[in-house]
């Protein structure tokens, strides 16, 4: 049964009237050694949320000084994930969340289903990838078509050899793949289940391939904030799967990583994560972050955060588990929500990009003031996080806080631009030197 809209309205009410406004400015949030205040928790969480607008006609994000951007796609349909093939057409996922009856349940779940529908989150999936190419090569696509189409709830995609692969919500399927190809058919291979179900709270699945090609690598979420719908709800979730890609074969590869999105390999084999770290501790809690992935390593979730900061909410408690917890490498700030990762290799931006990871943040709905909503640089060097992250593309947001976009899944194109997916926009992003940086 649907909410009465009084009551959906009186929610709303209550819940901003909960806020809680940040005392720590968002970049003291961001790098290896971020403030950790003492908790803050109400009632009624905090919901502070960009309602969807869209962008006006002939408007762009701005882009850093020495960068320009223009839409490379428009018209699309809730845009995800980006991936590049070796030929230079762009696919993405135009999907969202599949159907969970048992999500939303209480006035928590409800709070969290109003937050969505005001985010622009609640549209149904168009459960297909899109096939984007620009044969002329002026950073314009001229040509869209539908890739696969009746997938469920596709997010990550690979391609190893002659195979491709597509993480849905529920399984990792492969299709065969001839270059240049413009459609592939078929129901697809299942090649490993994933945990999903009709909770299944963060349904995205992420996936990565090694560089040998032998293994994937594939983000899940876990089912609920800090495992409040009982752990049991939370086998194999919160989690990297590791999947060999021949047989199929499953096991987990690192665990207490809240809803790590974005997974990526930096140059070698290091596999590199965003997290999603959990809400309802105050504005100034918890830094989401970038890491490092250690093979068998604990990040806390739900049992700690940032090492070993206790959870109280959480029971029973682990403290055996809270022992092992390993620290974040680097702190992208409180409640900002990274979600695409892409790292410079083959980029053409300016000299200042050229090491270091692209980090797409969706933006927040648990603090005050709104955080996040840009695309940032984290630069590298000797393969680690250095120094603060630079804005790339930002005023996703107008003067009156509303979301006219929303970044997620970012990748660099074959001529070294960086490409941007916008689910509230339904633009991809083009973003390029300027004329002037690129003749320097």
């Amino acid at each position: 049964m649907q909410p009465s809209k009084a009551f959906v309205a009186l929610i709303a009410v209550v819940a901003l009237a909960a806020c809680d406004a940040a005392e720590v400015p968002e970049k003291q949030a961001q790098g290896p050694q971020p403030p950790i205040p003492e908790p803050s928790q109400a009632l009624i969480p905090t919901v502070n949320v960009a309602p969807a607008k869209g962008w006006p006609a002939g408007e762009t994000p701005k882009p850093a000084e020495g960068l320009a951007v223009n839409a490379f796609a428009t018209g699309l349909d809730h845009p995800r994930w980006l991936y590049m093939l070796p030929n230079g057409d762009v696919l993405v996922a135009e999907t969202n969340a599949p159907p969970r009856p048992e999500e939303g349940k209480g006035i928590k779940g409800m709070i969290f289903l109003l937050a969505q529908k005001q985010a622009g989150a609640d549209v149904p999936s168009a459960n297909r990838i899109t096939l984007l190419r620009d044969a002329d090569g002026d950073g314009v696509a001229e040509a869209k078509s539908v890739f696969l189409k009746d997938l469920n709830s596709p997010f990550g995609m690979a391609l190893v050899g002659d195979k491709f692969y597509v993480a849905n919500t529920d399984a990792v399927v492969h299709f065969d793949y001839q270059e240049g190809a413009t459609e592939l058919t078929g129901k697809g291979e299942k090649v490993a289940d994933l945990p999903a179900g009709p909770l299944n709270h963060h349904w995205t699945k992420s996936l990565a391939a090694s560089p040998d090609g032998s293994r994937l690598y594939v983000g899940v979420g876990s089912n609920s904030n800090v495992a409040e719908n009982g752990m049991e709800k939370e086998e194999g979730r919160a989690a990297i799967h590791e999947i060999d890609a021949k047989t199929g074969t499953s096991r987990i590869f690192a665990t207490g990583l809240r809803n790590p999105i974005g997974v990526a390999f930096e140059k070698g084999d290091v596999l590199w994560a965003v997290v999603n770290e959990r809400d309802e501790l105050g504005s100034d809690l918890v830094p989401d972050y970038l890491t490092s992935v250690k093979e068998g390593g604990f990040y806390g979730w739900p049992y700690s955060y940032w090492g070993q900061h206790v959870d109280d909410r959480v029971e029973p408690k682990k403290p055996e588990l809270v022992a092992k917890a390993i620290v974040p490498d680097y702190a992208l700030g409180n409640h900002v929500a990274p979600l695409g990762l892409t790292f410079a290799e083959g980029t053409a931006l300016p000299q200042q990009f050229k090491s270091g990871a692209f980090v797409g943040l969706h933006g927040s709905w648990n603090r005050e003031p709104l955080s996040g909503y840009k695309v940032i640089f984290v630069p590298f060097a000797d393969g680690r996080p250095n120094g603060a992250p630079v804005d790339v593309l930002t005023h996703f947001l107008n003067d009156e806080g509303e979301a006219r976009g929303r970044p997620v899944g970012v990748v660099i194109d074959r001529a070294g631009a960086l490409l941007v997916a916008d689910d509230v926009g339904n633009t991809v992003w083009r973003v390029t030197p300027t004329a002037q940086t690129a003749a320097q």
